[in-house]
Order: C-alpha cells, then sequence, then structure tokens
C-alpha cells in the first residue's frame, strides 16, 4: 500500500485568504463595509503573543481594519469587561476574539459570555453553539470550520462515512463533531474515559485528534486509507543541541506521523496542516460577521 496522501493546509489557507480579500474588496467598493476584527490579549504567554501577532498581520493584509489590545497579566475582570463591551458597541468592530488561555484570575466562561454573539468570531458563545447544534446560521469555531474544509476537498463527500473525534472541548471537539453531523457522517466522540479507545479509532473513516498530547495515536490504531486529521501541537526543543540552547522548538502533533502515513489515505502535517487553517477561517468569521451586522446577503 501506498504512502498517505499529505494534506496541505498551508497551501489550501493561501488561497482562502486570497478568496477572503476579494471579499473584502468586494464589501469595501459596493458597501463601504471594511471588515474589522479586534483581538485582546491578557498576559504575556509567548505562544499567544505570536498568535496573536499572525492574526493581527493576516487581518491587515486582507485589506481589513485590525486592533489589538494588550493588557497586564494583571488586568481585574471589570477592566477586561469594559474594554469587551466598548468593543461590541464599536461598529468599526465586526469580530472579537480574546485569546487564551487567559491569567488564572480571569474566567473564559464569563469573558466568552460577554461578547456579543454577532461578534464572536471564536464561535464559543452558548448562542452560536446552540444555533450549530440546532442545524442554524453560527459563526463557528475556526479550526473545526478550516478541518472541515481540508476534509471535504480531499475527499469530496463525506455522507456516511465514519468519524471518529478524539477530544470534547467546547472550541474543537464539540463544534467538530456537530459540523461532521451536518455532513451526514456518523459521528463517534472519544475522550480520556473512553474504552479501548484504540479499537473505536481503527472503525474511523475520518478520525480527527485534538487532544494536545503529541503522538498518542499510533499508527495500528488507523484504518488503512482513513483520512487522519492532527489538530495537536505540542511543542519540544529542537533536536539540534545549537537550536535548542538558542530555545527553539520543534512542533509534534497528537498523531505519530511516521507510522500514520504509511496507513491512512490522507493525513495532516504538523507543522503545515490544520495550523494555517485557523487564522485564514478567522478572516473568515469575521467577514461573515461584517455582512450580517450591515445586513449583506
Amino acid at each position: 500500500m501506498s504512502e498517505a496522501t499529505i494534506i496541505d493546509g498551508k497551501a489550501f489557507a493561501a488561497r482562502l485568504r486570497e478568496t477572503v480579500a476579494a471579499e473584502v474588496a468586494a464589501l469595501k467598493a459596493d458597501h463601504g463595509v471594511t471588515p474589522g476584527l479586534a483581538v485582546v490579549l491578557v498576559g504575556e504567554d509567548p505562544a499567544s503573543q505570536v498568535y496573536v501577532r499572525n492574526k493581527g498581520e493576516q487581518t491587515t493584509a486582507a485589506g481589513m481594519y485590525s486592533e489589538t489590545h494588550r493588557l497586564a497579566a494583571d488586568t481585574p475582570e471589570p477592566e477586561l469587561f469594559a474594554l469587551i463591551d466598548r468593543l461590541n458597541d464599536d461598529p468599526a468592530i465586526h469580530g472579537i476574539l480574546v485569546q487564551f488561555p487567559v491569567p488564572d484570575h480571569l474566567s473564559q466562561d464569563r469573558i466568552v459570555a460577554r461578547i456579543s454573539p454577532d461578534k464572536d468570531v471564536d464561535g464559543l458563545t452558548v448562542t452560536n453553539a446552540g444555533r450549530l447544534a440546532s442545524g442554524l446560521p453560527a459563526l463557528t469555531s475556526c479550526t473545526p470550520v478550516g478541518c472541515m474544509m481540508l476534509l471535504k476537498d480531499a475527499l469530496g463527500d463525506l455522507r456516511g462515512k465514519h468519524a471518529v473525534v478524539i477530544g470534547r472541548s467546547n472550541l474543537m471537539g464539540k463544534p467538530m463533531a456537530q459540523l461532521l453531523l451536518a455532513a451526514d457522517c456518523t459521528v463517534t466522540i472519544a475522550h480520556s474515559r473512553t474504552v479501548d479507545l484504540p479499537a473505536i479509532c481503527r472503525q474511523a473513516d475520518i478520525l480527527v485528534a485534538a487532544v494536545g498530547r503529541a503522538e498518542m495515536v499510533r499508527g495500528d490504531w488507523i484504518k488503512p486509507g482513513a483520512a487522519v486529521i492532527d489538530v495537536g501541537i505540542t511543542r519540544f526543543p529542537s533536536r539540534d543541541p545549537e537550536k535548542a540552547a538558542q530555545g527553539k522548538t520543534r512542533l509534534v502533533g497528537d498523531v505519530a506521523f511516521d507510522e500514520a502515513k504509511a496507513v491512512a489515505g490522507w493525513i495532516t502535517p504538523v507543522p503545515g496542516g490544520v495550523g494555517p487553517m485557523t487564522i485564514a477561517c478567522l478572516l473568515q468569521n469575521t467577514v461573515t460577521a461584517a455582512r450580517r451586522l450591515n445586513g449583506i446577503a
């Protein structure tokens, strides 16, 4: 059996960003609307700082309006909520994203609840989660949307396929399962309490790994010919001692890639698979929010 086809998320995301930029240009020309995204970062988590910088750069590159609000790690909740309230009321802002994780004294649930569902481009509010579960139009979490795009591009029609999602987070696992259900897949959600997880995974025509445990999914967990979507990212020191001494890292997914690609039909690499899709879909969500807030079909 030949090795799996590599799903190139980086190339797909580049095409999606081009499409978004064209939509942004059309909104400006036809309606005088410039989609605006505000990103809020509390504290100085190094990985979060990289993500936030990339989001700002790609937002601007797409022709959109970008704001980044950097708050001190000890920012009290009322101050953060006052900022969110201002952004909720600001007509130039169509999407609001608070970068998680936040410092321990802040509640992620309370922060999410403060964001207007109409501007919730992370798709985390109860309103958007409920609309997704009910099959209604919703702003949906960016990473699952990106995964679905990659799957449909690789496989075409997903109807009738058995999909196994490892992970049940509100940001990834649950919306991923809902999107797969909407595509007429038969869906199993697996997690840390699942009995005989490898056996469950071997049933999957589509396997989505989103648990944050490096190389947990082994090659013998995978059904021959399955599509494997690896959402996990764990950082390790570079194998090069000199680079490691400089603080350079390497990224490892939830799937043992070399083992899996010998069995799977399709597979996303880490890096270069799902990761680039997340920001591209964030931009698309912001354009969608701008259209809806301005009553543009």
